[in-house]
């Protein structure tokens, strides 16, 4: 019982009401204790329901974002996830600009083993971009599986 008002404590978002920012707001991120630090695991995540702007025309852009990750000490809460991504709606960058700001930012908040994005963007255009970046820690093995997952880039 003590380890679920621990994980209360640390988030404020659950429960609670849901307000949803209009641009681009990393403060929304929040991150709870990982349970199993002393083992390797996989989280993934599926955004089906992505939106940002182009930066250029003001058109909108629709993604779904894959984000697999394989944490240490701290994890990314979902509400918090949705709330983030959601913030995107109305932020102007270019495809590869929101993959790399969504992996540095998670990267930021949790400091994960190895993390990975892909956007994987609808056409406009004729053309569809499927922008895809990788970390690992440095000097760990995981720096060397984001450099294979990088060699071996996922296509459809």
């Amino acid at each position: 019982m003590s380890s679920i008002r621990e994980a209360e404590q640390e988030l404020t978002l659950l429960g609670g009401s849901t307000v949803y920012r209009q641009d681009y707001a990393p403060e929304c991120l929040e991150v709870f204790t990982n349970k199993h630090q002393e083992s390797d695991y996989w989280v993934r995540f599926h955004c089906p329901e992505f939106t940002s702007l182009c930066p250029i025309t003001a058109q909108p852009d629709f993604a779904t974002i894959y984000i697999n990750y394989i944490p240490d000490v701290k994890m990314v809460e979902s509400k918090s996830l949705k709330l983030y991504l959601f913030s995107f709606r109305s932020h102007g960058a270019f495809h590869e600009d929101c993959v790399n700001i969504i992996m540095k930012d998670l990267i930021r908040i949790m400091d994960p083993r190895y993390i990975e994005v892909l956007g994987d963007f609808t056409p406009r255009g004729g053309i569809s971009i499927l922008p895809y970046c990788v970390y690992g820690r440095p000097g760990t093995k995981y720096e060397a599986l984001a450099e294979q997952r990088l060699a071996n880039y996922p296509v459809r």
